[in-house]
């Protein structure tokens, strides 16, 4: 069966986005976008794609979730064993992705990440599901395992070690700030033509300008 991709196409009709009602700070806008993406129920909506580079160059891509947003720039958590966090420690700027499909809309961030400190780490770890937790911590995330035996039999030991305790946050795990130094909204338009609106930061100050589709 011949593969039919290059016909797969959708025409964006749903919104269009004007430049006068965009708030001066792109942090602003960034919320005031997500809380009409949560009000409409929009699937995933803090997924966003981690875009990493490593010491040979190699780019990387990967879903992970927001966990925090304010001026200061977005909260995201991860093994800091993991690829993404060793591509991070040599090289700190990367850039976010967020696409929400139902309301034809993209987010894209570029900035620097530093960790944050222990005590803002053990403060999400411990409002995490004891599930989670234990995940975090059985989890020697991006190396080799045999099968998923390996896993389980690491998550029964610990399950059974940490049955009535608190589970401490292991000092492999925990959170990343990305301070953003561009933030582009891209509105999905009829025929191609969609908006976009780029806020760069200059100094203190955020310039908007917009770019061509």
């Amino acid at each position: 069966m011949k593969n039919r991709i290059a016909d797969i196409r959708k025409d964006y009709k749903r919104a269009s986005m004007s430049f006068k009602d965009l708030k001066s700070n792109p942090i602003d806008q960034f919320n005031v976008w997500l809380n009409n993406a949560l009000n409409l129920d929009v699937i995933e909506v803090n997924a966003m794609v981690l875009s990493t580079v490593s010491k040979d160059g190699i780019p990387n891509g990967r879903v992970v979730l927001l966990k925090n947003v304010d001026y200061s720039g977005f909260t995201f958590y991860t093994n800091y064993n993991s690829s993404k966090a060793l591509d991070i420690k040599f090289n700190p700027n990367v850039s976010v992705t967020f696409f929400w499909p139902e309301l034809e809309q993209q987010i894209r961030i570029t900035g620097s990440v530093v960790k944050l400190d222990a005590k803002t780490s053990d403060l999400y770890f411990n409002s995490r599901p004891k599930g989670s937790q234990i995940a975090a911590s059985a989890s020697n995330q991006s190396t080799l395992i045999v099968d998923r035996s390996v896993l389980e039999n690491e998550v029964n030991r610990l399950e059974k070690l940490y049955e009535n305790k608190d589970i401490p946050r292991p000092d492999h795990w925990g959170g990343y700030l990305l301070s953003p130094s561009r933030i582009e909204f891209w509105q999905g338009r009829a025929s191609r033509l969609h908006d976009r609106c780029l806020y760069e930061l200059h100094g203190d100050d955020w310039k908007m300008s917009r770019l061509a589709p």
